[in-house]
């Protein structure tokens, strides 16, 4: 298995060596990783690009993000939406949001970015009640026990035609276990649950192999 994981890496370098290329603000966001509450959980080079081309494939100019860390996927986020777009990403620890505003300045995108530091739930929860502009694209990659919550807020945030993007739904084959005590797990069931139950959402759900190992990552659309 080792050997075959090895094999992942080495062709996920070569697909980012190819069609992708990391600039140095984006190497430098993704080492600093080190720095935060969970490292080395960043989305991979060829992850973080495919976020930018979905963000702009479905014209997306406001993004919601649930969980910051460095801001290695915001960079991307931002990046994507362009000068006039606005990304706001949801951090819970002030740690990990002042690793990240450092790496937003170094790529010149802090201002179109907005962090908002706290519980995700709650900090979703007062821009519903703010009356937030709908988002047109959400990428949730925070807890998996609040991958509920966090849809439900995606879609009290949302518009018809928003597009979201639920990270890590995979985790190495566990997801099969319906009897699995792991909560990120059971999160991981419960949010995709969610989804087919919901009229308004379109979605599939991949898996993927490569430098973050065996997972994958489901994608919806809101139809109504």
């Amino acid at each position: 298995m080792d050997e075959l994981q090895s094999r992942w890496r080495e062709v996920d370098a070569y697909f980012v060596a190819t069609l992708v290329g990391e600039d140095d603000a984006l190497a430098g966001a993704r080492g600093s990783g080190a720095l935060t509450t969970m490292p080395r959980a960043e989305v991979a080079p060829n992850q973080g690009k495919l976020l930018a081309l979905l963000v702009q494939m479905s014209g997306a100019t406001r993004v919601l993000e649930f969980g910051t860390l460095a801001g290695y996927s915001t960079i991307w986020l931002a990046r994507a939406v362009g000068e006039k777009g606005r990304v706001t990403t949801l951090e819970l620890q002030e740690q990990n949001a002042a690793v990240a505003r450092v790496n937003l300045e170094r790529a010149g995108v802090a201002d179109r970015v907005d962090i908002l530091v706290g519980p995700a739930a709650d900090s979703a929860r007062r821009l519903v009640d703010a009356g937030a502009e709908p988002y047109d694209f959400v990428f949730i990659d925070a807890d998996k026990p609040s991958n509920p919550a966090y849809l439900r807020a995606a879609l009290a945030l949302s518009r018809p035609g928003s597009v979201f993007v639920i990270d890590n739904v995979v985790r190495n084959g566990a997801v099969l276990d319906p009897a699995s005590e792991d909560d990120r797990v059971r999160g991981v069931r419960a949010v995709l649950q969610d989804i087919a139950d919901d009229p308004r959402l379109e979605a599939t759900s991949l898996q993927t192999v490569g430098s973050k190992g065996w997972d994958g990552f489901t994608i919806a659309r809101r139809a109504r």
